[in-house]
């Protein structure tokens, strides 16, 4: 792994809302293939909509440092799987287990005390906000008299996206002005700064160009080497394979198997996602007709 970047300054006087060390802060984290207690464990988690189960006794986990490429074709279970995670859906059964320990989510309140932060397709960003506004979204920094202190979340926000992106210099136009790449760095910085263990992120480079897919996949990389975790759900095999350490594979709501990425290849990836089956399941029939899908 990369050697760990040195823990954000925080401002002279911190922010009530943050708690715990900074990210990237606590010595050196283990890798994937070093093993060790994962950041958060999902075990059997099942979930039914009006008796249809969207997803039935999934099992998963995340490493420190670590990228969990999430996969599946359109309703596999994978956004309302990480949906539980994030505390926007309450399981029917199952436990989640945070550094070792049984933790209930119930609602985004829990999932942020954890250490838990989700990128939306969407960023969840207020067009009409710069970066600083957007960064302290419902948790402003006031002065003694309660007026808003810009100047320490300008200088915050500075901070922070010197380490994301040192490039980023538009601190006063509203995000709607701003590339892709450059909004996907606002919604991440804001995550990171409040002390994020562990992302989800949904479609990161959905709708990006090369230039700017490259400057989040940067960006992810950085973050792995910080030592937090992530999630990552993608339809783009390629991202998947690129920045993921495992690939978990969802098929009807079920997880049909999860993998390092050094043991599969994007076509056998592709045919978990279309087949529902391991790739050792595979007859030579079913592989001649995904050879004819394709």
């Amino acid at each position: 792994m990369t050697a760990e970047m040195p823990p954000m300054q925080q401002p002279s006087t911190p922010p009530p809302a943050p708690t715990g060390a900074p990210a990237g802060a606590g010595g050196p984290t283990p890798s994937p293939s070093q093993g060790g207690t994962p950041l958060v464990e999902m075990r059997n988690i099942s979930v039914a909509f009006g008796g249809v189960h969207a997803v039935r006794d999934v099992s998963i986990d995340l490493l420190p440092g670590e990228v969990v490429g999430l996969v599946g074709g359109n309703g596999a279970g994978k956004s309302t799987l990480m949906r539980v995670l994030s505390g926007a859906q309450r399981a029917d059964s199952g436990e989640i287990l945070i550094n070792g320990q049984p933790k209930p989510i119930t609602n985004p309140r829990d999932a942020k005390a954890s250490g838990i932060e989700t990128i939306y397709q969407t960023l969840a960003l207020a067009d009409n906000l710069d970066a600083p506004a957007n960064l302290f979204l419902g948790r402003e920094l006031t002065t003694r008299l309660g007026n808003l202190d810009d100047d320490r979340m300008e200088d915050a926000t500075r901070k922070v996206m010197g380490r994301l992106n040192p490039n980023f210099q538009r601190f006063a136009m509203p995000v709607k002005s701003l590339s892709g790449g450059q909004r996907q760095a606002v919604a991440i910085a804001r995550a990171v700064y409040f002390n994020a263990k562990i992302l989800i992120m949904d479609e990161p480079t959905a709708a990006l160009g090369p230039a700017e897919t490259a400057q989040v996949r940067n960006l992810v990389r950085q973050l792995k080497d910080e030592g937090i975790g992530i999630f990552l759900i993608s339809h783009d095999i390629h991202d998947v394979y690129d920045l993921s350490d495992r690939v978990s594979v969802m098929y009807h709501g079920r997880i049909v198997d999860t993998v390092h990425k050094s043991d599969i290849t994007t076509d056998e990836i592709l045919g978990m996602i279309i087949l529902g089956k391991k790739p050792t399941d595979v007859t030579q029939t079913e592989l001649d007709q995904l050879e004819l899908r394709g």
